[in-house]
């Protein structure tokens, strides 16, 4: 009895700051509905004080909506859970952002999350290569997308609409031998690029186009659902979205805020990304059925800050290269 009470006592804090959080939190997010509802649901299933409301659009739309509340200096959000992790170093380098400074991310690996503790990556969505099943050469890595077989038949996303095609661009001309060589021997390919993801699903997977460059979770869900696609995760490696969380800096409520970021890269919530059908960031919850082991799928090196500085620059560079 003499031992348990130390325990116990050394409990109540922990278990009483738990409790005390309470009141409005204001969740600003791109995940689909859905999702966003499940992670709501399953954080107020641990802190039931918490009244967690969310604002549901596309990253842009609520990156508009953001600037237009910091202009009227009424901000209504206390945390954002969006697409990517260069939207978030416009963010932090806005000093729009409050850094976690205790938030536990010793699971993770370096590189993982903002060194400085701004965002945490929650998930991670890496983009590779599907093709439709009637097709008889099958790609296993980027160059195969250069090939003569290949020619008039792939559909990519154009980075002037898509957020994790633009990642996806800055990742390979850093990591491919040529850097946007690659791109224009795609053009001179007659590669397609344009809308998003979706887009290029429907092609792929209605044979209108035999191979396309897309996010991973699309084609494996409709894969299990009968249609006749198949998706590769490169050699060389692959790009990834991280949907990062992050607490803004005019959050009214600073200690939930930071309760949902612990719960959101806790084992527990990388488990109901998991659940939700996409790769977890935390390196010990395995990965949904359809997907290879974690350890065949290489992600390359991403810089976030380096592409926010080069984003306007590899705009024009594709939009010259393609002639959008």
């Amino acid at each position: 009895m003499k031992r348990i009470l130390p325990l116990l006592a050394a409990l109540v804090p922990a278990f009483a700051q738990a409790e005390g959080i309470s009141g409005d939190l204001v969740l600003y997010t791109s995940q689909p509905n859905t999702d966003a509802q499940q992670t709501i649901d399953a954080f107020k299933a641990k802190y039931p004080e918490v009244n967690i409301t969310f604002v549901r659009d596309g990253t842009p739309k609520i990156l508009a909506k953001l600037s237009a509340e910091f202009e009227a200096g009424q901000p209504r959000a206390d945390v954002l859970l969006i697409a990517d992790s260069v939207t978030m170093e416009g963010l932090k380098k806005d000093d729009r952002l409050l850094a976690h400074d205790k938030a536990d991310i010793s699971a993770y690996a370096k590189g993982t999350h903002d060194p400085q503790k701004f965002w945490f990556a929650t998930k991670l969505i890496t983009t590779g290569i599907a093709y439709n099943t009637k097709a008889t050469f099958k790609p296993t890595s980027w160059v195969d997308l250069t090939r003569p077989e290949v020619k008039g038949q792939l559909v990519m996303p154009s980075p002037l609409t898509s957020g994790a095609a633009l990642i996806h661009a800055a990742t390979l001309t850093g990591n491919l031998e040529g850097g946007w060589k690659y791109y224009e021997d795609l053009k001179d390919n007659d590669a397609t690029a344009g809308g998003g993801n979706g887009d290029v699903l429907k092609q792929v997977a209605g044979g209108q186009k035999l191979y396309g460059v897309i996010v991973d979770y699309m084609p494996i869900r409709e894969k299990a659902k009968g249609a006749p696609i198949e998706f590769v995760f490169p050699q060389e490696g692959v790009s990834a979205v991280s949907e990062p969380v992050a607490i803004l800096k005019t959050t009214k409520n600073p200690e939930a805020a930071r309760a949902f970021v612990d719960f959101l890269i806790s084992k527990e919530g990388q488990e109901l990304a998991l659940k939700q059908g996409y790769i977890a960031a935390h390196p010990a919850v395995p990965l949904p059925a359809g997907y290879p082991p974690r350890e065949q799928i290489k992600v390359m090196g991403f810089d976030a800050a380096k592409a926010l500085a080069d984003e306007t620059a590899n705009k024009a560079t594709f939009a010259d290269i393609f002639g959008q």
